[in-house]
């Protein structure tokens, strides 16, 4: 649920549960000081019942006053009346001027006089109830004049009684209960809503504070589905990807070292070899020509190996921050594989290892590449198989499959092998599974972890097969290309 929504229902509470209570309030006390809601109903339709009859008789003293207004001073006339009216439980005042000229027994022992309104004060004949003593009274009053032009009142005052006095009792009562209600229930329902707030919202700040202190490694609660559980969600994925920032860093830190250690041993091997066989030359241990062409020759070889290995070192640090230009285009894979087979052919003989290429496929296998650094995978990894063969009769064969989706070639070779603890690790840099690292094997150690680098820039994946002591595999897959064949069909050539 939302805040939003957890906020309209709040204020929706607030208004209807202060109602609820509030009418349920008032049957308890309605209950407790009555009885129950059937004696009030009776209650009250005996007290409307006097009122009517207090109505009718008042109606009639109206009648008298105005007609014949001396009646108003007999004595026995309202001894009469006020026997009449005691039922009703009603008493009955004359005024002449202001002295009180008659006042019913009712009235014994209460100051009334004093609170009667003046003559001509009100315009209306029923005044509200008010309290005189200790009874609750409903006043009526109608001004006349008698024959010698003295102003008269004359008032009915009738004690509304027990539904007057509950009614003024359980208004005082409810005014305390409602104001209790509504601060209760605001109360709890602030209180809630914002816990429901304020607890997430701490939560997020101690994880703010463990960041800010370095600390990564925590895990957010799950929070319901609201505004806050989707900034706790968002804040737990930032976490997770700074995470995983910092632990690359941390890794990147790692492998920048150790690059730094292995760039340093291939580089001192042979720089080592070209100052001996220059210090022989200076110290005249190559007395011969011979023997000085032979220096000579080995300090340009080691010389074109350090080339190498600085061009491939620049080579892997453009891929490795992504820098390295791709001129993507289809290609048919079938004849390129093919045409970058029978170039390496020749070098490749000349050192007693057969490279053959193997396929059954006819029709154009079109992925996209760049052909350049596609040559440079084909020939990194034959010239890896070559180094590591050790064994005559040595073969290399390259394979292609396809299928609708992806386009596969495998480089087979029947060397050494490589152990099975070794394997996951022959893409790393400067990684050799060749653990002695010998000058007359050679190599860098860079050109599997380029090859990989390059396949995954277009998309694809490399792994290795290896059963140790029968030979190694190396397989990467490209995705395939659907391509119209136009050029058959005008008699040309596919692109590839």
């Amino acid at each position: 649920m939302s805040i939003k929504v957890r906020l309209l229902l709040s204020y929706i509470a607030m208004l209807i549960v202060p109602v609820v209570l509030t009418i349920v309030v008032a049957l308890i006390l309605t209950v407790t000081n009555v009885g129950s809601i059937r004696n009030l109903t009776h209650l009250g339709e005996t007290e409307q019942n006097l009122l009517q009859e207090g109505a009718k008789i008042f109606t009639d003293i109206k009648v008298t006053a105005d007609q014949n207004p001396e009646q108003l001073k007999s004595s026995a006339y309202l001894a009469k009346l006020d026997q009449k009216l005691s039922i009703i439980n009603t008493g009955i005042i004359v005024r002449q001027d202001n002295d009180v000229i008659y006042a019913s027994k009712l009235f014994n022992g209460e100051d009334i006089v004093e609170h009667l309104p003046r003559f001509g004060h009100h315009h209306e004949e029923t005044h509200d109830p008010e309290f005189i003593g200790n009874h609750l009274y409903l006043i009526k009053q109608h001004d006349f004049h008698f024959k010698n032009k003295q102003a008269g009142s004359i008032f009915l005052l009738t004690n509304v009684g027990p539904i007057g006095q509950f009614a003024h009792k359980l208004i005082i009562m409810m005014g305390f209960a409602v104001i209790l209600i509504i601060i209760c229930t605001n109360g709890i329902l602030t209180y809630t809503v914002s816990r429901s707030i304020i607890k997430p919202l701490r939560s997020l700040k101690k994880a703010a504070e463990q960041i800010k202190e370095g600390n990564l490694s925590f895990a957010m609660e799950p929070y319901r589905k609201d505004e806050i559980g989707e900034l706790a969600a968002a804040f737990e994925e930032m976490r997770l990807r700074l995470k995983a920032s910092v632990e690359q860093q941390l890794q990147y830190e790692n492998n920048r070292k150790e690059l730094i250690s292995s760039i340093s041993h291939d580089l001192k091997t042979p720089i080592t070899a070209i100052k001996g066989y220059v210090e022989g030359i200076m110290d005249g241990v190559a007395d011969s020509s011979e023997k000085r062409e032979r220096y000579m020759k080995t300090i340009y070889t080691k010389a074109n190996d350090l080339d190498k290995l600085i061009e491939q070192l620049f080579l892997f640090s453009k891929l490795d921050v992504k820098k390295l230009p791709f001129n993507f285009e289809n290609i048919d894979m079938n004849r390129y594989v093919a045409d970058c087979t029978e170039e390496m052919q020749f070098d490749i003989e000349r050192s007693g290892i057969t490279l053959t290429y193997h396929t059954d496929i006819e029709e154009p296998l079109i992925v996209i590449a760049d052909r350049e650094n596609l040559k440079r995978v084909m020939t990194n990894i034959v010239e890896n198989a070559v180094k590591y063969m050790k064994r005559e009769n040595g073969t290399i064969d390259v394979y292609i499959t396809a299928n609708q989706e992806m386009v596969t070639i495998k480089v087979q070779d029947n060397g050494q092998g490589i152990s099975g603890d070794r394997l996951p690790f022959i893409f790393d840099i400067f990684y050799r599974a060749d653990v002695s690292r010998n000058s007359a094997t050679g190599g860098s150690g860079l050109g599997l972890a380029i090859a990989k680098r390059i396949i995954e820039e277009h998309g694809g994946r490399i792994w290795a097969e290896s059963i140790e002591g029968k030979g190694t595999n190396i397989l990467f897959t490209l995705k395939r290309v659907q391509v119209e064949k136009r050029g058959e069909e005008n008699g040309e050539n596919p692109h590839y």
